[in-house]
């Protein structure tokens, strides 16, 4: 066996066992996980925030409430102590789909994209092929995995960095052309890769590069000043890398502060031609788990990209990142709407999603601690 061959075949062996000791400390995890999730639906809102910045420095959560048509926040350090007002920067995650949503709908309107036509119709893509709909893309059901294995993924894993750093949207396109997408139904699956591929569209369509699309979007048009595609220029530390021309910009890239996501937040109770028809139900989904539901969190139906609780009433999307997790739910029907920020990775304790779902459903109630 060659020098090479001696030398490849150790490193499949330690990542092996590297995977072999993860998998049994995560089922170690999980089985406390269990016992211990089983206690949250009992906190309230500030007994749980309390629970995830224990004993944590490093712990910057701000919180958002719109209500009564007034909208207000606070931020919270170690042990759930109030800290000064101050605006900070966080990652939202897959938030930006909900923007990507939102510049499809605006196509949409221009009549620049037809939400029944395949992709195909925009992106060159080879022919003999099924290719999925704008729809099935907006609403997770167009059979797409989450993600698609690519080469730099390697480097990404050894580096620390984003898994998503240095995918092209060539890479992207590439695979696509070579799915084929021939059954009549698919059930949903979250996809980052399907967003991806709106990212693409929406560049064919407007002939311009998506950075600049959800920018002036964001900041002229929405006039959200500090909203953008991440530069990692932020106070908080430990922001994912991201190239220009990365293809999964458009599943998770943007960066905000609580400032913002108020004012989107209220965009959203408003309705109006950007938003209103990306909260309407275009599929069914019943994505629930029996976990999610003893959390308070139902997935029913979806629009574009937004979730749409049927039980509660609420409609909402969260984020998370290496670093960083957010929610973002509102409730029609009463004008309520609540925005979590943390700088804590969406598995450190109790994640935003869950603490934003208690608070909403605290404040909406009129139980708000």
């Amino acid at each position: 066996m060659s020098k090479t061959k001696r030398s490849i075949k150790k490193i499949a062996v330690i990542i092996a066992a590297v995977i072999l000791c993860t998998a049994l400390v995560i089922g170690g995890i999980a089985a406390y996980g269990k016992y211990q999730m089983s206690k949250i639906p009992e906190l309230t809102f500030e007994e749980a925030l309390a629970y995830t910045t224990k004993d944590n420095a490093n712990a910057i959560i701000t919180v958002g409430i719109i209500q009564n048509g007034q909208s207000s926040y606070k931020v919270y350090g170690e042990n759930g102590k109030e800290l000064p007002a101050k605006l900070h920067t966080y990652e939202i995650g897959s938030l930006t789909k909900t923007f990507t949503a939102a510049l499809i709908n605006k196509a949409i309107t221009e009549g620049r994209i037809n939400l029944d036509d395949t992709i195909d119709c925009y992106l060159p893509l080879p022919d003999g092929r099924e290719y999925p709909t704008i729809k099935e893309l907006l609403t997770h059901t167009s059979g797409y995995k989450g993600y698609y294995f690519d080469s730099p993924m390697i480097s990404n894993f050894f580096k620390g960095r984003n898994d998503f750093y240095g995918i092209t949207k060539e890479m992207v396109l590439h695979k696509a052309g070579r799915l084929n997408m021939n059954e009549d139904n698919y059930r949903f699956t979250y996809s980052n890769y399907g967003y991806a591929v709106l990212g693409l569209v929406l560049e064919a369509v407007y002939e311009t590069d998506y950075t600049t699309l959800v920018n002036d979007f964001a900041q002229n048009e929405l006039g959200l000043s500090d909203t953008k595609i991440s530069d990692k220029s932020g106070d908080l530390g430990n922001y994912w890398d991201w190239n220009a021309d990365d293809a999964y910009l458009s599943a998770g890239a943007i960066t905000s502060n609580i400032s913002d996501m108020l004012s989107y937040a209220q965009m959203q109770l408003e309705g109006g031609p950007y938003f209103a028809a990306c909260h309407a139900s275009l599929e069914t989904i019943n994505a629930s788990t029996a976990d999610y539901e003893m959390m308070g969190i139902y997935m029913d139906k979806i629009g574009m990209a937004w979730i749409i609780d049927k039980e509660h009433g609420i409609i909402w999307h969260n984020g998370g990142t290496g670093d960083y997790n957010c929610y973002l739910g509102f409730d029609p029907e009463t004008g309520t709407a609540v925005i979590v920020l943390s700088n804590l990775a969406p598995g450190c304790r109790i994640p935003a999603t869950v603490l934003g779902v208690k608070l909403l459903r605290e404040v909406r109630d009129g139980n708000e601690g």
